[in-house]
């Protein structure tokens, strides 16, 4: 297959569908705000990111620090119907208030605001249309276990009918990530067992009726890595499209684990696509369909615009309370305090890359971070005329080097090949954090990035390098980011 993601970074649980000529596809986002990312691509191969559907801070509950990390926003089911879009998840922090259904005309939006979909509890709903209009929810049900579903009115959350068992998979672990297709006289029901790590898969089961009984394919599972030496892991949780053509494509979640055993993923879990054929009656994976180049992720922000890039994401707090563009840049309400570890304010992208770096030119006092939460994190901060660098590691966290620098010292971070002398047990890479000059890169600190992986840190997201106003006043003028720069 493939080693490269159509959708780089940690965008999970992809959910996809398509009008006429375009397709659409949302992901999870956990504790970061706005929610739920949404993309745009006319071939499959190509994505734009249009938006985030969850994106007023009123209906999103995200919460901050280590007791939110990897709670929030989890997997999302995107449909179209009836000349609406749909969108249906579950925020973990508020499981007893119901599922978040969303609707809207346009994509990019405004969407509605939400109903709660209450009384079935569990994650990664599913909405479907039957013949005659009735609208059902199929969920990850934690309360009987396996897949469940009830009827509901999509415009009012209301629950219409006694939740009933659908499937509970194959065996694997933690039946999850449900998705109902039609197509022609079958009902399938898509399903994601073994858990979200090395033992993850796609199974899959077919009814006449969009209620059931479900029968399982001859050949679950029909995606799976688990127990090979593939360069991607960890393959699962998938959504199925069909083609204005009639053909068929799938696209699932996946990571890309480096190093020597047991390997590390750092961008966490991304989202990658294969073909379709059918036999027989059941899907059929083409892993080498599509050829899928390296995504185009390089870019440079001033902040000139009247709105941040939907990109730009915060954990536990919206971007807006805090962040401001005008003509002369990014503004930014004072965060954490230096030296603290936990964020309070900060501003993220997502690592998209294996090798990448990261500058910032700003005044004022500053830091400029790559973390997977606030106890894994490499910091750089320029207070002052001082220049330190940073390593918090579980409940250690250490000033680690420290220079002169101007005030107007360029902050940079770089994720590197891990160098081979440096032992046989190789990590994913090697993280350096440092300042630019006119001599070039002045490295302060260097990282083994096996300490921000998820091996290490836990969690279902990952990595993201973030900017935080150490004090007042700060003015972020540009921020680059680079593919690959880093490996120079």
């Amino acid at each position: 297959m493939t080693q490269n993601p159509i959708i780089p970074g940690y965008h999970p649980d992809p959910s996809i569908c398509r009008v006429g000529d375009d397709f659409y596809l949302a992901n999870s986002s956990f504790e970061y705000s706005p929610g739920v990312p949404l993309f745009h691509s006319r071939d499959l191969v190509a994505w734009t990111q249009i938006g985030n559907v969850l994106d007023r801070p009123e209906h999103l509950d995200v919460r901050s620090g280590l007791a939110g990390a990897s709670g929030g926003i989890y997997a999302p089911t995107l449909r179209h119907h009836d000349g609406r879009f749909w969108m249906i998840t579950t925020n973990i922090h508020e499981v007893g208030r119901g599922h978040i259904l969303v609707h809207a005309e346009d994509p990019a939006g405004p969407w509605s605001d939400p109903v709660y979909v209450a009384g079935l509890i569990g994650i990664d709903p599913d909405l479907a249309w039957d013949d005659d209009g009735t609208c059902v929810v199929t969920w990850s049900d934690v309360m009987r276990g396996g897949i469940s579903q009830a009827v509901i009115d999509p415009r009012t959350g209301e629950v219409l009918s006694e939740p009933r068992s659908l499937w509970a998979g194959t065996g694997g672990a933690h039946a999850e990530g449900p998705h109902l297709i039609r197509r022609g006289e079958w009902w399938y029901l898509l399903v994601a067992e073994g858990g979200t790590g090395p033992g993850h898969m796609v199974t899959i089961a077919r009814s006449s009726s969009i209620s059931g009984p479900f029968e399982p394919a001859p050949t679950n599972p029909i995606l799976t890595h688990r127990s090979t030496s593939a360069a991607v892991q960890s393959t699962g949780h998938s959504d199925l499209v069909e083609l204005a053509d009639g053909s068929w494509a799938l696209v699932f979640l996946a990571t890309r684990p480096r190093g020597t055993f047991p390997r590390w993923h750092t961008n966490g879990r991304e989202t990658f696509l294969a073909g379709v054929d059918w036999v027989d009656g059941w899907p059929v994976i083409d892993e080498e369909r599509y050829d899928v180049p390296l995504a185009k992720t390089s870019f440079v922000e001033e902040f000139r615009g009247e709105e941040l890039h939907p990109r730009w994401i915060s954990p536990g707090i919206s971007p807006s309370s805090f962040a401001r563009t005008s003509i002369d840049g990014l503004h930014l309400e004072r965060g954490r305090g230096a030296l603290a570890a936990s964020a309070e304010r900060l501003l993220a992208v997502r690592a998209e890359d294996e090798l990448w770096s990261a500058r910032l030119h700003a005044t004022g006092d500053v830091a400029l971070s790559v973390r997977m939460d606030d106890a894994h994190q490499l910091i750089v901060e320029r207070v002052g005329a001082e220049v330190r660098a940073r390593i918090v590691i579980g409940p250690l966290s250490d000033v680690v080097a420290r220079t002169e620098a101007p005030a107007d010292a360029v902050l940079e971070i770089r994720a590197t090949e891990f160098e081979a002398e440096r032992g046989a047990r190789r990590g994913p890479d090697l993280l350096r954090a440092g300042l630019s000059s006119v001599e070039g890169f002045v490295e302060l600190a260097t990282l083994d990035g096996r300490y921000l992986s998820t091996e290490v840190a836990g969690g279902f997201t990952g990595r993201v390098i973030g900017v935080e106003a150490l004090g007042d006043q700060v003015v972020v003028s540009r921020f680059e980011y680079e593919s690959g720069a880093a490996a120079e």
